[in-house]
């Protein structure tokens, strides 16, 4: 369709993939998967510094920052965009001491306007020696989309962040990625804390989400005049994914009879080390005149956690998507386990979640052309490249939105080492 426009796409490496480093579609502006790569030969060489004084310049880490942010606000100005209409950002680390200097990057370019983010480990990046990966989400000036902080009762913002922690945009509500701390960021809110003696009084996963459904994405819903009700996608992130059947408990306890599409994955490590899970989410407003639409696709129900996707005006978010049925991983994919070098594994993973997608992606409206976000979540980089070929052939060779990291082993499901997490957009009629 017309309305979805790849910005500024780059041949990584002189290879066959075409990276979109930017979707434009109707009046939102997509940047995912974004590292400090020169898309030649690896980092940037303003970044990697000179390799005779590895200590001279700038700080590494802050380097890295300012590279990633300078290249997204040209990007975004090319479009007739500007920072103060960013609307999310979602960063991946591989180590807690870069997320300082990141940050001060960040605050150095957006200055008193941080949108609404989530900042978490994963095991590995893209890149070879990258730090940060960072993915962002925007919206074009004008007709009542101008972006504006509500107040979230109870929504502690950490100092060394300063992030909006609900934003308001049109009618749509962005809540920055949460954690069960308390105001000072020194431990866990005493409601979602169980004392380690208390070996009876619930689980600490429990605790920690009931706590951040009800204490947290509910009232920052709230504050921008939406509701869990009214939720469209949440982004879980675990530190032990052996936690997700006691959290999906507890999640489906609110959500069941409404639910949000969902994407769960393993994180490396939080900002709070007594933290469990982070989660963000955004939703629709209840005055608004976008509503929320549930979307069914009964062949994919063994594939996916939430529903198929959810729609709200010109967005359609599905949930993050395995290549499995109701006994685990496909036989298919699990018989070629053998061939995992030669991505054989990885390419029918990608088929059976680009098949799915794409009836999903119909069932809603859309097509799989029009996905604007595509993150992959892997148990190995090596299964990035061929699963880039199956994008391609179903895309016919056009430039892809992507984004890839390494997560903590052990995956949600044994054999399927791919999780993918999409967001598509579908013209309003």
């Amino acid at each position: 369709m017309s309305d979805v426009k790849p910005i500024a796409p780059v041949h990584i490496g002189q290879t066959d993939i075409l990276y979109a480093q930017g979707i434009r579609a109707g009046s939102w502006l997509f940047f995912t998967g974004h590292e400090a790569t020169d898309f030649e030969h690896g980092i940037a060489a303003l970044v990697a510094g000179k390799p005779g004084q590895p200590l001279g310049g700038a700080p590494r880490y802050l380097r890295e920052g300012r590279f990633i942010f300078d290249r997204l606000a040209k990007l975004i100005a090319a479009e007739d965009g500007d920072l103060r209409h960013i609307v999310r950002v979602d960063q991946y680390y591989p180590r807690a001491e870069c997320v300082n200097p990141y940050q001060r990057a960040r605050k150095a370019l957006l200055k008193d306007y941080v949108p609404p983010s989530t900042s978490v480990l994963m095991e590995e990046l893209l890149t070879v020696g990258a730090n940060m990966n960072v993915s962002l989400l925007a919206v074009l000036p004008g007709e009542g989309r101008e972006p504006h902080a509500a107040r979230a009762e109870g929504v502690p913002v950490p100092q060394h962040s300063g992030f909006i922690a609900s934003l308001v945009c049109g009618d749509y509500v962005f809540v920055a990625g949460q954690m069960p701390n308390n105001e000072a960021m020194t431990g866990l809110d005493p409601k979602a804390y169980r004392s380690p003696n208390a070996v009876w009084n619930g689980t600490d996963i429990r605790l920690q989400t009931e706590f951040l459904i009800t204490g947290r994405l509910k009232p920052g819903l709230e504050a921008g005049g939406s509701s869990l009700k009214n939720a469209i996608k949440a982004q879980v992130y675990l530190t032990d994914i052996n936690d997700l059947p006691e959290f999906m408990d507890v999640w489906n306890s609110h959500f069941a009879d409404n639910p949000c599409a969902i994407t769960v994955v393993a994180t490396k490590g939080l900002a709070l080390l007594e933290s469990k899970i982070e989660i963000n989410i955004f939703g629709v407003r209840e005055a608004g005149k976008i509503k929320k639409e549930i979307i069914k696709h009964e062949a994919s129900a063994d594939m996916r956690l939430g529903p198929a996707a959810v729609r709200a005006g010109d967005l359609l978010c599905l949930s993050a998507l395995y290549a499995a049925d109701a006994d685990g991983a496909l036989p298919d994919v699990s018989a070629s386990a053998g061939l995992r070098y030669l991505g054989v594994p990885a390419q029918r993973q990608m088929k059976v979640i680009l098949d799915a997608a794409g009836d999903i992606c119909q069932a809603g409206g859309t097509s799989l052309a029009n996905v604007v976000r595509a993150h992959h979540f892997v148990e190995n980089l090596h299964s990035v490249y061929p699963a880039l070929r199956i994008w391609q052939e179903k895309l016919a060779g056009a430039p892809i939105p992507f984004g890839a990291v390494r997560t903590s082993s052990p995956m949600p499901i044994p054999g399927c080492d791919i999780i993918m997490d999409m967001w598509a957009y579908r013209p309003t009629i």
